[in-house]
């Protein structure tokens, strides 16, 4: 529950809601009656209770093993893996967030509550994969305030791309005093195969002008060197490269402007540069096909580099009728990279020492108000409405290939005549109640209605219920319908691969075009779970069962669109068939200790995850996931934790899905069960003073990449790592 003051509705307050741009502009001058009453939380607030749904806080983070890349932290939530973008491991090393077996491109990742999409900017190639480390590593973990991870139905209200789930990333906010931090980390592998991570980052934030104008200023740099380029080699024969390297430049300012104790204006700015340091081509390290050797001269260096750019301003106000939020942000992404070559074996590789720069832009508005009413029973209604526009020019893209005159079904086959933009806008309009009809009875309907430029209208209802069961168990369930809208690659015709005969579909043996597609239907899936929870004196525990029907799933068209002047086929982007995912996920706190030692344990168990066409999975993920954390309070200053993950065995694709797979058959090879053991240990040395130290993969349980079926990346070794903050 929160509390806010009393309220009466006036007409004019009805008219600001209906009208909603308005809820923004002035406070009501009126002064609200005298006293406190309770207020239902807003839907928003109540869906993180929702049994798909995990809370991160500061404090986790503080005592977890220090990460480069929050998604390291992510991982451990139930129902989530890290995975590349298809089943078939082609750019394994670069893992991405993947909830409930759905895949990364339906994971959508938010910062302070708005969609950040940098990744996009990254071509997509025929098998759906993207060359990219995605979008959780923009900021670094110090400056997080907490981290909501929203499975199944819970994160429909966040539209297009949450299908599998949303990640909300929360940073921290400015503060009424001044204080400040510095952070040195470092993380040294056993192995000097392996790269080695050093880190440093800085936090200032206090007021500028009292209470009414205060400010959040951090900066952060990093760099974690790449694998050593025989690491797979020297194990296995393989010459799959091992995990890329990365170096980080961040700065993020927040400006903060009380205008009255109800009405808060923020503005933003942030910049952010990753680059890069390459280990050797993720599919063809040794590849005879490398123009030049060139892969093999490029170990090192930077072969790609993404410069992300974001401006907000947003207003928060508290009325006598309810509260609102207007926000504006803008997001730019410069994604520069080396050139690469888009057929057949060669797609993905450098194949030269020129850089090209992709652009993606997206503008974004949204508007949303939230007004407690008493009508038959108490709720908190909320209506809220977005606006966004994608836009994409990428030069290298539809310059990779060059077809001279041909005609590719209508479009060119020559790149200074094909249309390297692309752009879309996604409008949406939303309701959502909670409703409590009953005590211990609390409903959540919702509806929302997107319309995208090219692809038209989607529906998207949701319920989601949550029930007492006497005073320690409650019943949770929900359900909604969930889509991701086709992305600019695969909607752009200018944007064109191509294949001789092996990456054909089966059916297709010779030559090959495959060309956007501006007809598609966005993907689609109904997301459903029911959960039990238990909860008694600091115990917790809970079963959920969920399941996915996924349909309409965009991919490289198996039909015949037509003939190339130069006798190639035509295929073009389609939406596939159905596909399925389900599964079992529990949780167990038990507080063995009060206040001193405490046991958390979260278990996924993946019933299936197919396409029911192919049989083939989603992407590869373990049969089950076990994370458990044994967390001791030694002292006031002095804590510890050892940290367990098993991972049960993942299996490859058994099912061709293009000529060469069928001609050299699907490779059986799995990666067995296995445990990950990490120790850290935390103490504050004096007030302002914390150190922390521990030890990462502590039985030295390593996997090494051989790109053959289930095969497809490195489990890093054991390593040592220190850090410390100091803090005024």
């Amino acid at each position: 529950m929160i509390h806010t003051k009393s309220f009466q509705m006036r007409p004019c307050a009805l008219l600001l809601l209906l009208c909603f741009n308005g809820s923004a502009l002035a406070a009501d001058e009126t002064p609200a009656d005298e006293g406190v009453m309770t207020v239902r939380a807003t839907a928003e607030e109540e869906l993180k209770q929702q049994p798909g749904v995990s809370i991160i806080t500061a404090k986790d983070i503080e005592k977890s093993p220090p990460v480069n890349d929050l998604s390291d932290i992510i991982r451990k939530m139930p129902g989530v893996n890290l995975t590349g973008n298809s089943a078939n491991g082609s750019r394994g090393n670069n893992r991405q967030i993947d909830i409930r077996g759905m895949g990364p491109e339906n994971t959508l990742i938010l910062i302070d509550g708005v969609p950040t999409t940098s990744r996009n900017a990254v071509r997509y190639s025929w098998r759906g994969e993207r060359d990219t480390r995605g979008d959780t590593n923009w900021v670094p973990p110090e400056m997080v305030e907490r981290i909501e991870v929203l499975r199944g139905p819970a994160a429909a209200r966040y539209g297009s791309g949450a299908a599998g789930g949303v990640i909300n990333i929360t940073t921290k906010r400015p503060t009424n005093d001044w204080h400040g931090s510095m952070s040195l980390f470092t993380s040294q592998p056993e192995d000097d195969k392996e790269g080695a991570t050093k880190r440093t980052n800085f936090s200032l934030s206090g007021p500028l002008a009292g209470d009414a104008l205060t400010m959040r200023l951090y900066g952060n740099i990093n760099k974690t060197d790449a694998d050593a380029w025989d690491i797979n080699n020297a194990q296995n024969g393989s010459f799959a490269a091992g995990r890329e390297g990365v170096r980080n430049k961040d700065i993020n300012g927040l400006l903060s402007w009380k205008l009255s104790p109800t009405q808060i204006v923020d503005v933003n700015y942030g910049y952010s540069r990753q680059g890069n340091i390459y280990a050797g081509d993720t599919q063809y390290s040794n590849s005879d096909a490398s123009p030049g050797n060139l892969i093999q001269t490029l170990y090192g260096h930077e072969t790609n580099r993404m410069y992300r750019q974001s401006y907000g301003i947003t207003h928060n106000g508290i009325w006598d009728w309810g509260q609102s939020r207007l926000g504006f942000t803008y997001e730019k992404t410069n994604n520069t990279r080396l050139q690469e070559g888009a057929g057949g074996r060669v797609e993905g590789m450098i194949n030269s020492t020129q850089f090209k720069t992709s652009r993606l832009e997206n503008y974004r508005a949204n508007g949303e108000i939230n007004l407690p009413l008493d009508l038959l029973v108490e709720q908190n209604i909320t209506l809220g409405a977005e606006w966004n526009r994608e836009e994409l020019n990428d030069p290298a893209s539809t310059s990779m290939l060059n077809a001279g005159d041909i005609d590719i079904g209508g479009v060119s086959g020559d790149p200074a005549k094909r249309n390297s933009k692309n752009n879309a806008d996604l409008s949406a309009v939303y309701f959502e109640d909670n409703i409590e009809p009953l005590a211990g009875t609390n409903l959540i309907p919702g509806l929302r209605l997107d319309h995208h430029s090219k692809f038209g209208n989607n529906w998207s209802p949701s319920l989601n219920l949550s029930q007492a069961l006497g005073d320690d168990f409650k019943l949770k369930a929900g359900i909604a319908r969930v889509f991701k809208a086709p992305n600019l690659y695969q909607s752009s015709e200018g944007y064109l691969l191509s294949t001789r005969g092996n990456g054909c579909p089966l059916g297709i043996e010779s030559q090959c075009y495959l060309m956007g597609n501006d007809d598609l239907d966005p993907e689609v899936s109904v997301n459903k779970e029911i959960g039990l929870e238990f909860t008694h004196e600091g115990y917790n525990a809970g079963i959920t069962w969920f399941r996915n029907d996924y349909k309409n799933k965009i991919v490289s068209g198996t039909e015949l669109v037509g003939v190339a002047s130069n006798g190639y086929h035509v295929l073009r982007w389609e939406n596939g068939g159905k596909a399925v995912v389900e599964g079992l996920e529990g949780n167990l706190v038990i507080p063995v200790v009060e206040d001193m030692l405490s046991w958390r344990t979260n278990v996924t168990y993946m019933i299936t995850s197919e396409d029911k066409e192919t049989g083939n999975p989603l992407s590869i993920i373990p049969k089950y996931t076990i994370n458990t954390m044994l967390d001791y309070q030694v002292t006031d200053k002095l804590s510890a934790n050892v940290n367990w993950t098993m991972y049960g065995r993942q299996k490859p694709r058994a099912y061709a899905e293009i000529n060469k797979e069928q001609k050299d058959g699907m490779s059986d090879k799995e990666v067995g069960a296995y445990s990950v053991v990490g120790l850290n240990v935390n103490y504050d040395l004096m007030k302002d003073l914390r150190l922390n130290a521990g030890i990462s993969n502590l039985l030295d349980k390593r996997v090494y990449r051989e790109n053959d079926g289930a095969s497809t990346y490195n489990e890093p070794g054991r390593a040592y790592y220190a850090g410390v903050t100091l803090s005024f």
